[in-house]
């Protein structure tokens, strides 16, 4: 018979599997029948799963049994005549009760890890190509300045699947050209490949894959290289977003404030970038739960951008007057005062923001604080001004989930199974 490993090793194995796979706790909790708070438990060691339980999450994840149990060595008296395990009948058990927890899944319409995974994951070639980077030559500088500049252009589209099929070759030949590269080629090199991967991290952020750790440290390794320090901020926002993915935004938040009194703001790149890790650090700040100091730097990015006359482009955000209305909306989401946000989400034209990335990404912010407000038709129209902007933005997990918690509300919302089947949330 298997044992069970210990609950931590459990936990953790679980977690690894439900984030490979982009999915909430509140999606796995549904597919085997917990709830978030005990999917959560679960994880983190606290709670012991029984043996069919745990089968019904091995078969949701699509996570190898012996990955989560250890079988000893039988003994000679539990062997029969042709050498195989006495407790064969344990393992039809098994088998049984996996394809029962594959049916549930089915008959609930929810999709497996696996469906997940197979579908739609703009970060899977980069998943798959991040540690071993196919092999390229150099290419000359001006050739590589277009394909950054091409895969940047997809980014700002939200054309997210063109985007992941580009970056592995884009990385590799930045690579190889940097190896190669002495001089101020090389400071251009590193450059080029400081942004390429900055690139990388920000679709394996909007894809909440593990990936986004080792770009983004890659891209502030090559910024510091470079010497330039536009992106050197722009790799350090990047990193920081990662950190406080896991969950330690304090630290995000001094490593974004150090950065931005390190630049320069007499110069208009210089003091836009300060204006994009003041914005990301008042947000770190906010999921952190420090009031204070979110909305100082909120203050602080306001009267950075109004220090100058136009926006500078940066490369994958905006530091406008807009941008940090749409942040100071996020802060107060995530400080759980969505209402302070209300009168800010009424007076700002999304329109005007500059890409379809930005526009989308607005629109979620007022999506999430519509619904934190608990009002399901104004959160379903800033879903679909999302799905408007840019269709693949609407297919994050994240976006996902909230779909489908706007479906399952008391409330019913009138065209929202639809939505949900369109955009992936729920099988069509």
């Amino acid at each position: 018979m298997a044992v069970i490993r210990p609950a931590q090793e459990i936990g953790a194995e679980l977690r690894g599997a439900r984030c490979r796979a982009r999915l909430t706790q509140t999606q796995i909790g549904g597919i085997v029948g917990y709830s978030a708070s005990a999917v959560s438990r679960i994880e983190s060691g606290h709670m012991r799963l029984e043996y069919d339980r745990l089968l019904a999450f091995a078969a949701a994840l699509d996570i190898p049994l012996d990955r989560l149990t250890s079988t000893p060595a039988p003994s000679p008296a539990q062997v029969d005549t042709v050498g195989r395990p006495s407790d064969e009948e344990d393992a039809v058990r098994r088998r049984n009760l996996i394809t029962g927890a594959l049916a549930v899944t089915a008959a609930f319409g929810v999709p497996t890890a696996s469906a997940v995974s197979a579908t739609r994951d703009p970060a899977a070639p980069l998943e798959d190509y991040l540690f071993r980077l196919p092999s390229a030559a150099p290419v000359p500088l001006a050739r590589l300045v277009q394909e950054t500049a091409s895969a940047r252009a997809d980014f700002r589209a939200a054309r997210y699947s063109a985007l992941g099929r580009a970056l592995p070759s884009l990385l590799a030949s930045a690579s190889a050209t940097w190896k190669e590269s002495t001089g101020h080629e090389r400071e251009r090199a590193s450059v080029i490949l400081a942004r390429s991967y900055v690139l990388a991290a920000e679709l394996a952020l909007k894809q909440h894959s593990d990936a986004a750790w080792a770009a983004a440290d890659r891209a502030l390794t090559a910024a510091r290289a470079s010497g330039h320090p536009v992106p050197v901020g722009e790799a350090s926002r990047v990193l920081a977003i990662t950190m406080r993915r896991s969950g330690n935004s304090p630290s995000a938040v001094r490593l974004l404030t150090r950065e931005a009194g390190d630049l320069d703001t007499g110069q208009e790149q210089t003091g836009a970038v300060r204006t994009t890790l003041l914005l990301t650090a008042a947000y770190s700040a906010a999921t952190g739960k420090d009031r204070t100091t979110a909305l100082d730097l909120l203050d602080a990015a306001e009267e950075e951008t109004a220090r100058r006359a136009a926006p500078s482009g940066l490369f994958t955000v905006d530091a406008t007057r807009t941008q940090v209305d749409v942040y100071r909306i996020g802060v107060h989401t995530a400080l759980g005062t969505p209402d302070e946000a209300v009168e800010v989400a009424r007076r700002i034209n999304i329109d005007t923001m500059a890409t379809p990335e930005r526009r989308a990404r607005a629109w979620t912010d007022a999506a999430r604080m519509w619904h934190s407000l608990r009002d399901g038709p104004q959160t379903f129209a800033a879903l679909r001004h999302v799905e408007k902007e840019a269709p693949q933005e609407i297919r994050r997990p994240a976006l996902r989930a909230l779909t489908t918690d706007l479906l399952y509300a008391p409330a019913r919302v009138p065209g929202v199974r639809e939505f949900a089947a369109r955009t992936g949330a729920i099988p069509a």
